[in-house]
């Protein structure tokens, strides 16, 4: 009897199962992949989630529409899933039966509350009934006994019935006992590298910081940033983290919030700077038009000034082309003291003589090369050369001379470059006062483009201190700005200049504070 029991099991196969899924297809984006655990099924891709959901029911459809009915032999796919009837009986009053499935084969159809997975299989009535959420498709046409037929626990093999949790063998009683259900957890879900619980309340809270959570994170994947969006997700987070910290109690919460609020602030801000709009609201009587900056922030505009004041007050050399040199070597290696250069660097100045100008900067100790100044023009942008300004290497008890950090230096030297190699410029052969004249002019008018604070002109004695020349010279370098469609409107007195930067121009340029109120006491004659 035993042999032909072991015989019977041996026939019985574990029943059919498979799996269709969805789950995101990168981090921050929309799309979704459906997988399928049948091995012929190749991985589709949907741009959203209700696509996908269609398509994984479908392909679902798809199976069970070409699956053959449901085996008789075959034992329950779900007996190694905790379900409950192949759980063992610990109670007071277990039941001595080796199997509690029972009822026809069918094929069941189970999914996730969340719809993120849908999984079909081969299993008995009985586990079907108990398994939450499983919806019988298709029974098999001769039932199984039935739970009211118990087998004979004396004879395993006589009348057994047609599905077990475990296949049995000769001499094999009761079946052991199975391990506990896992219980899965509920899906963690982050805003700002926290944890939103998932039993916040209330809902409408919890939903509006899901939400947050997805807009940062598609934020994120932009190929451009768009400020005004930015500062209205940081508002939408300071109110959201704000009535966070309200029902939690959690001051953390509320210092994020305020962070979150300060963020909108600089955001909105840097926004109608790089538009232009901060301006204009200042100051409604002057049309300023909106200009997209190439240097787009107050802080940054002071920085570039505070290199340009940096270099005409320590100066090794004399003349305006080793002031313009300087201007761009400490702009090069601003951050750390060392930095990388080509020839193409300097022979792009316009210097009548760079390797003689390098050679003096060496000999007075304000740089360092690796090798000789030609080294230094020969050098191509596959194998730079490395300098280092000592004056400029930070140390431990004396910090650099600058305040801004190694992001925005590559943007100050690239806005320099800029300026110094404007196309017009370079065609005109303008000469390196000239091409100081335009920094120096660039970074000392207003946001219209009008030279000096509030378009009172500047000094000749500051733009000739600036740009190394003498007084005597600001008016030929003031005309050459003006034939390169720099300059517009130049009106020259003793002691002052005044004019307006071309609209050509204004990306390029760094606008002066407005004056207080307090100290236009009278028109400046």
């Amino acid at each position: 009897m035993t042999q032909a029991a072991g015989s019977e099991q041996d026939e019985r196969v574990l029943g059919r199962r498979w799996t269709v899924r969805l789950d995101a297809a990168a981090r921050g984006s929309a799309a979704v992949r459906i997988s399928c655990s049948r091995p012929a099924c190749a991985e589709q891709r949907l741009p959203s989630a209700a696509a996908g959901r269609a398509a994984a029911v479908a392909h679902l459809k798809a199976h069970l529409r070409a699956a053959p009915a449901p085996r008789l032999e075959a034992y329950c796919a779900c007996r190694a899933d905790g379900c409950r009837t192949h759980l063992p009986d610990t109670g007071r009053h277990a039941r001595a039966e080796p199997w509690r499935c029972g009822g026809p084969v069918v094929l069941a159809v189970v999914t996730d509350r969340e719809g993120r997975w849908w999984q079909a299989l081969e299993c008995c009535s009985r586990c079907a009934a108990t398994t939450s959420g499983a919806k019988t498709v298709t029974t098999s046409q001769a039932p199984g006994p039935q739970p009211s037929e118990p087998p004979t626990p004396t004879a395993p093999g006589a009348g057994a019935p047609q599905f077990s949790d475990r296949q049995v063998t000769a001499g094999a009683g009761v079946p052991g006992p199975r391990s506990a259900p896992v219980r899965r957890r509920p899906r963690q879900v982050k805003i700002a590298q926290r944890v939103i619980p998932h039993d916040l309340r209330p809902v409408t809270l919890r939903d509006e910081l899901i939400e947050l959570g997805d807009l940062f994170r598609a934020y994120q994947q932009r190929d451009q940033p768009d400020l005004a969006l930015l500062a209205d997700l940081h508002t939408r987070k300071a109110s959201a983290f704000a009535a966070w910290a309200e029902a939690t109690g959690d001051t953390r919460l509320r210092l994020d919030a305020q962070r979150a609020e300060q963020a909108a602030t600089a955001a909105r801000l840097q926004h109608q700077q790089h538009t232009g709009q901060a301006t204009s609201s200042a100051a409604p009587d002057t049309n300023a038009p909106v200009v997209a900056r190439l240097l787009t922030g107050a802080a940054q505009w002071d920085h570039a000034r505070s290199v340009l004041a940096h270099v005409a007050g320590t100066a090794p050399l004399p003349g305006p082309e080793a002031r313009l040199l300087l201007v761009m070597l400490t702009l090069r290696t601003a951050h750390t003291g060392t930095g990388n250069l080509v020839g193409q660097d300097l022979t792009g100045l316009g210097l009548s003589q760079p390797e003689d100008m390098v050679a003096q900067l060496a000999g007075c100790g304000w740089l360092r090369l690796p090798g000789t100044p030609g080294d230094l023009l020969a050098s191509r942008p596959e194998n730079p050369t490395p300098i280092t300004v000592p004056s400029l290497v930070p140390d431990e008890d004396v910090p650099g001379p600058f305040a801004f950090g190694k992001k925005l230096r590559p943007k100050l030297s690239g806005w320099a470059q800029k300026v110094v190699s404007d196309k017009k410029l370079r065609k005109a052969k303008a000469t390196a006062g000239t091409r100081l004249l335009a920094l120096v002019l660039a970074t000392h008018s207003s946001a219209d483009g009008q030279l000096g604070p509030g378009g009172q002109g500047i000094d000749l004695d500051l733009l000739a201190s600036w740009c190394a020349v003498d007084p005597g010279e600001v008016p030929h370098l003031a005309e050459q700005l003006s034939a390169a469609d720099w300059l517009t409107e130049p009106a020259l007195t003793a002691t002052r200049l005044t004019g307006r930067l071309t609209e050509r121009v204004l990306p390029l340029t760094c606008p002066l504070p407005r004056p207080a109120p307090a100290v236009r006491s009278g028109p400046v004659r």
